[in-house]
């Protein structure tokens, strides 16, 4: 294990957030894309955020990033409102959006290049490369790295800003089965590591239930959280134990019913 301090994790307060959004068919009016958003995450947290297609997840990540504003409610990183991006909000998406005329070292150094600060925490990409086992990759370029290593590349760029809240859209959702798993545990060892506060959007119940410490599910668009499952389940977590099963079961049904209402 890599010897890098935790990180000053972060609580995160998301209070009756509403957004809406153009109609693609009449730009005068507005569609709702989500509709009284209300939830938090405890400092260190892991929580998944499920739900069907177009519910408003990635339109909740983003707000959540600072890249675009609510129409009301209010978010908060600790006490401090969210009102532009910062570097202690990371954000992973399913895409690893490496930069191609740069290495694995200079893709993961980037932000800090960005920020004015390379020169005083250089140390910190070799440590931040061995973390995720990239270290004999520095000098490669992406498009000779495998779909888990662009990834990982990418989980490494957004920690070593060292962000309070990392949050993660879909970061696995390209990968094949085995590698997505093996990802899993790749997060999961980071986040043990780190315990930043994770909030991962995924539409995978297994992986949901695999990382989670709770699982947010919501509506059809507008988004709103429907329900909150505490997962309960002791780590490591094994996939085809009775409580894991049972729980994807009820996970399943429920999601089944709810879009039958």
């Amino acid at each position: 294990m890599v010897a890098i301090a935790q990180v000053d994790a972060a609580s995160l307060v998301v209070r009756d957030v509403k957004k809406s959004f153009p109609a693609p068919d009449n730009p005068l009016s507005r569609r709702q894309a989500l509709d009284g958003v209300s939830f938090s995450l405890a400092a260190g947290e892991l929580v998944s955020l499920v739900g069907p297609s177009g519910c408003g997840k990635s339109t909740l990540l983003r707000l959540v990033a600072g890249l675009d504003f609510a129409d009301a409610g209010d978010l908060l990183v600790g006490s401090e409102p969210i009102t532009q991006p910062n570097a202690e909000r990371g954000l992973v998406f399913q895409d690893p959006n490496l930069f191609p005329w740069l290495t694995v070292r200079r893709n993961i150094q980037a932000g800090l290049v960005a920020r004015g600060v390379l020169q005083e925490k250089k140390n910190e990409v070799d440590q931040f490369m061995r973390l995720v086992g990239l270290e004999s990759f520095a000098n490669v370029y992406p498009h000779h790295l495998s779909g888990g290593m662009a990834q990982r590349a990418a989980l490494a760029r957004a920690l070593i800003n060292h962000p309070k809240v990392l949050l993660l859209d879909e970061p696995l959702g390209a990968l094949d089965a085995f590698t997505r798993m093996r990802m899993q545990d790749e997060v999961l060892r980071i986040w043990e590591a780190r315990r930043t506060t994770m909030l991962l959007v995924t539409h995978d119940i297994d992986e949901a239930i695999y990382m989670s410490d709770r699982i947010m599910i919501m509506t059809p668009r507008p988004g709103r959280i429907e329900r909150t499952i505490e997962v309960g389940l002791g780590r490591p977590r094994q996939r085809d134990s009775t409580d894991f099963l049972r729980l994807r079961s009820d996970i399943l049904n429920y999601l089944h019913f709810a879009g039958q209402k």
